[in-house]
């Protein structure tokens, strides 16, 4: 089956366009970033993130292999302490020069109640794990993100979300969390305890503490059927919301330059299993590259040459458990920018952003991701009362990515776009607190925790002022 940016292309042998290498100035422009130096002078390792956008050298790394363990060692840690997942991030919120704090050692299924559909999950555990591991209690997450490898504290600390009308991003579904705060105390927070720190920590960047374990309210375990197919642009466009409302979830993936975009949807049924198979998403993307790199000054030949190529392209079908089906494997490395829009302004603020990449931005080629996601209470919460539609647009990690800043930012910004707090945006302290209710709140709390500021390296504190 092909997953959510395969493009329904047919691998590399659909575009047959005989292409070669690229030309001299695209090779030149798609090189190989260079690495930093694996070692800085003072012998200290290298860390950087999964896009190679943000680097480090820090002074101390730590992988407690418990919460007693984390509380007696974040007390003592060289500041500033960051927390740090798979890093798929890609703005700067791990980046430090003192601590680097691992949870990988803190993972695994804690507890379960199969009457509530709870589940107690040490907050080390990656996504792609979790899956499997609620999958043998019966349950399972109501929706999961594009990629798998996070873990489900990163995830939950930066706001990461699905797709689907009246689905909560992965936060709005957590009942209860553990917190070890900077100075070794561990707070136990709810609805009903410490609840402002609760809704604070919830989306938190890892800025008021570090997670230890989240309860999550799951449900039960179902099948789902995966369709994706090709569709046009201009008919996915006018008939958005009436797909989003019919699906359970659904999200489509524009492909620039072409006309066309790739509907994804998942649905409940008791249909037998059908596999996705190996995904084949590299090669497909490449394909997207290499029509690209040979019709990137003149994009009419470039729309009619992917339109015959995806001319005739059945629709894919997989049936399983949604675990397996709603994320995915990303072995391409890219950049990312997400703003989270007013509902009724996702379509609007999509056909521009389309219109502004095929005018000014001819060398794009990876899709625009479009998704829907239902309101929630937390305060630092992109969805913090208001259904949002996002909008993430892409560029190959060898490329540059400043366009994204020059032509799509303002048109979020305009908008009210609120920023997926893991990927990249310009904001700072004074613009966030006129996008986010609570935000002073949030920003209060946050000095009770840490008064010392420990858990804020440089980024974090544009964040939060």
């Amino acid at each position: 089956m092909i997953a959510r940016r395969k493009l329904l292309l047919g691998g590399a042998g659909a575009l047959a366009l005989g292409v070669g290498s690229c030309s001299t100035r695209r090779w030149w422009l798609s090189r190989e970033p260079a690495a930093p130096p694996p070692v800085d002078p003072q012998g200290r390792a290298l860390w950087v993130n999964w896009s190679g956008l943000e680097h480090a050298y820090p002074a101390r790394r730590l992988a407690p292999a418990s919460e007693a363990e984390l509380a007696a060692a974040l007390p003592q840690a060289p500041a500033p302490v960051r927390p740090v997942g798979s890093g798929h991030s890609f703005t700067a919120l791990v980046p430090t020069d003192g601590t680097l704090l691992s949870l990988d050692r803190i993972a695994g299924l804690v507890s379960h109640d199969a009457r509530a559909n709870t589940a107690t999950v040490r907050a080390g555990t990656r996504l792609s794990a979790l899956g499997e591991l609620l999958a043998g209690v019966g349950q399972e997450m109501p929706n999961l993100p594009d990629i798998n490898k996070q873990t489900l504290a990163g995830a939950l600390s930066t706001g990461t979300h699905g797709t689907g009308k009246g689905i909560k991003a992965l936060h709005g579904e957590v009942t209860a969390l553990r917190l070890v705060l900077p100075d070794g105390k561990i707070a136990e927070c709810s609805r009903d305890q410490r609840p402002e720190l609760f809704h604070a920590a919830r989306v938190g960047l890892g800025a008021f503490g570090v997670l230890s374990a989240v309860t999550l309210q799951n449900q039960p375990l179902v099948r789902v059927r995966k369709v994706v197919k090709l569709v046009d642009t201009d008919w996915i466009l006018r008939e958005w919301p009436a797909l989003a409302e019919q699906h359970r979830n659904a999200e489509f993936l524009v492909l620039p330059f072409t006309g066309k975009s790739a509907l994804i949807t998942h649905d409940p049924t008791f249909d037998p299993v059908k596999p996705r198979g190996p995904d084949a998403d590299s090669s497909t993307l490449m394909d997207l590259k290499r029509l690209r790199d040979l019709f990137e000054f003149t994009p009419d030949l470039r729309r009619r040459a992917a339109q015959q190529a995806m001319h005739g392209l059945p629709a894919e079908v997989a049936v399983d458990e949604g675990w397996k089906l709603l994320s995915n494997e990303r072995p391409d490395r890219f950049k990312e920018m997400e703003y989270h829009l007013p509902i009724e302004r996702q379509v609007e603020v999509l056909r521009e952003v389309i219109r502004r990449i095929e005018t000014d931005a001819k060398d794009v080629f990876f899709p625009i991701e479009a998704r829907i996601i239902a309101p929630d209470d937390a305060w630092l919460s992109p969805f913090y009362n208001r259904e949002s539609g996002s909008i993430a647009v892409h560029a190959w990690y060898r490329e540059a990515h400043d366009w994204m800043f020059r032509l799509i930012e303002p048109v979020f910004r305009e908008a009210g776009g609120r920023p997926h707090w893991g990927k990249l945006h310009s904001l700072g302290a004074a613009e966030l607190g006129a996008l986010y209710p609570m935000f002073s709140e949030a920003q209060a709390m946050r000095k009770s925790v840490d008064p010392a500021g420990r858990m804020m390296n440089p980024f974090v504190r544009k964040l939060f002022g």
